[in-house]
């Protein structure tokens, strides 16, 4: 073999590799995997030692408080089975409220409570059936 075709074949693995780590690492990113509220208390705040999670599950009536002073908002999370408190800063999502299913990504801290740096509403089908 020629010097100029190991060149362009070596040269193409690389590509190759460096494409297939991006592709790799943006998947890998962005996949949305997240537990349930009682999967993460069943971990508890020492098995996730303040590293990021994502937690899934439905904003609870009445919870929903708002800090003004502080820019907390204030609200619970429940799966059905367990509860769980959430504060996040900042404002929330226009389709945030009672009922709305949330992916939340953040903390869970040691008092147990969730410190969430981004709330995620998980999208209602617009194109439901209606009732007759």
């Amino acid at each position: 073999m020629k010097k100029r075709n190991v060149k362009f074949i070596i040269g193409g693995t690389i590509i190759a590799v460096v494409l297939g780590y991006l592709v790799y690492a943006q998947i890998y990113k962005t996949a949305l995997y997240y537990l349930t509220v009682s999967e993460l208390k069943e971990k508890g705040p020492s098995e996730t030692s303040g590293e990021m999670v994502r937690v899934g599950g439905t904003v609870l009536d009445g919870s929903v408080q708002y800090n003004a002073r502080e820019g907390n908002l204030y609200f619970t999370v429940t799966d059905g089975e367990s509860k769980l408190p959430i504060v996040y800063k900042g404002t929330a999502p226009n389709n945030f409220g009672p009922g709305v299913e949330l992916v939340l990504e953040g903390r869970y801290a040691s008092e147990g409570m969730f410190e969430a740096d981004k709330i995620m509403p998980k999208c209602r089908s617009k194109y439901e059936a209606q009732a007759d």
